[in-house]
């Protein structure tokens, strides 16, 4: 005699069954290729005439390429803890270099391992606690067989380059007495050979994208892989890397699923990195917790609106950092055209590993001629002894050289950025210099 429940419980089980591969077999992959240190401009499909990136080129013109793409901080190990977590900084807990997300914290390993993915990561970590990234581990060695496997999966692939040193990448591709320095640069000998061996170690990493690109297509995965290229934060030249300057905290950001995304195209969605998790929650259909500060700019990707956020948000610390002053608070604010910049305790001097002898190749050589240049003096004390509120016209002022703080015009812009700075911050938990003072001094991170 037919057990008849026996037999309807065997039909659920297979019907579950084909539900569950059905999904993961519609579940797209996903592959996020991280450099290190890179200023979003620095790439030809950014606007660059001189940075050799073909890959990052092509990817573009097949994906969509965002224009206004900021992270919330201009560090590594916060920058990439906001991008896995979806939430800013310091209410994550990880706001200083070097710093861990407080215990408890999920990051999308937990969403994607839960929706049935295999996640990896090759290459820099710089987060913690562990039980937050558990992250499975891939070698180089190992990346064919990682996208080769059936389950779909999450891949990070977090280069060093062009972090310093920069030592990888031919440097005879570039001739430096081609390179047009912007004005926030000292133009001599030693600047031009730093830029030398940085823009050679871009195109090295481009290399590193081209590579992980094909190990996708020989894969027969393109087409149902969404790959991501970002550039982390801006290089490691004054008003760039450790700022809350549009050098510093501005990335190149880049989206590619073919006969999802539309190649060739690109938008002014002010975007930030913490809306990059719930937008791929949202993309791939896995249910986004309600406790992240980012939201899913998937409107934008399928052009169904131009505009995702009205503002977007800088933090940086000094405080916890190398070498860098006991605490130096800056937050900021921007929209579409104006940057309003705090600096919480601005009558000290800013410092940092950059200014105090190893960070640099060419600062020694910027203080030397300062002292018969009246241009690079101004240009130095501008970085080390800032005002209490900057506020720029991006417009008109893309390198932020003009402080327009103060001007009776702008007063009404100023206000309405502060008031959003303020209201940010308090929800945010954070309390300006006051949060500063609870981190510790500099540790390196495990």
């Amino acid at each position: 005699m037919i057990n008849n429940k026996k037999v309807n419980i065997g039909v659920a089980v297979f019907v579950l069954g084909l539900i569950v591969s059905s999904k993961l077999q519609a579940a797209p992959n996903i592959v996020i290729i991280l450099a290190d240190d890179q200023t979003w401009s620095d790439t030809g499909c950014y606007g660059s005439p001189i940075v050799k990136t073909p890959n990052i080129d092509h990817l573009a013109s097949e994906g969509l390429r965002f224009d206004r793409a900021f992270t919330a901080t201009a560090m590594c190990a916060p920058t990439r803890q906001q991008l896995y977590t979806g939430i800013f900084p310091v209410r994550n807990g990880a706001f200083p270099n070097h710093s861990k997300v407080k215990p408890g914290t999920k990051s999308l390993v937990h969403y994607y391992r839960d929706a049935g993915y295999s996640v990896g990561l090759c290459g820099k970590r710089h987060f913690g606690p562990a039980a937050s990234f558990p992250f499975k581990t891939v070698n180089r060695d190992q990346l064919k067989s990682f996208v080769n496997q059936e389950d779909p999966f999450v891949l990070v692939y977090a280069s060093n380059s062009p972090h310093l040193p920069w030592e990888d990448g031919d440097t005879s591709a570039y001739d430096p007495a081609s390179f047009k320095l912007p004005p926030y640069m000292h133009d001599n000998v030693e600047t031009r050979s730093a830029l030398r061996k940085y823009y050679a170690e871009i195109t090295d990493f481009d290399r590193e994208l081209g590579e992980l690109d094909r190990i996708v297509d020989e894969a027969g995965k393109k087409e149902d892989t969404i790959f991501i290229y970002t550039s982390e934060q801006g290089a490691q030249f004054p008003f760039g890397k450790w700022t809350c300057y549009e050098i510093g905290l501005h990335v190149g950001l880049v989206m590619r699923w073919p006969g999802k995304i539309e190649a060739g195209s690109e938008t002014k969605a002010l975007v930030q990195y913490v809306d990059v998790l719930p937008t791929l929650l949202d993309l791939c259909g896995i249910e986004k917790p309600n406790n992240l500060d980012g939201r899913s700019f998937a409107g934008v990707i399928h052009r169904e609106t131009t505009i995702h956020n009205e503002y977007v948000y800088g933090v940086h610390t000094t405080r916890g950092i190398i070498q860098g002053s006991s605490s130096y608070p800056v937050r900021s604010v921007r929209d579409n055209r104006y940057k309003l910049i705090r600096n919480l305790n601005h009558r000290i001097e800013f410092s940092n590993v950059l200014i105090n002898g190893n960070g640099s190749s060419y600062w020694s050589s910027w203080v030397r001629d300062s002292g018969t240049d009246e241009n690079v003096k101004r240009l130095i004390d501008r970085y080390i002894r800032r005002p209490e509120v900057e506020l720029y016209d991006l417009e008109n002022d893309p390198y932020e050289q003009n402080n327009l703080a103060g001007q009776t015009g702008y007063r009404k812009i100023f206000r309405r950025l502060d008031d959003q700075l303020k209201r940010w911050m308090q929800q945010q938990g954070d309390s300006g210099h006051q949060t500063e003072m609870t981190v510790p001094p500099h540790k390196t991170m495990q």
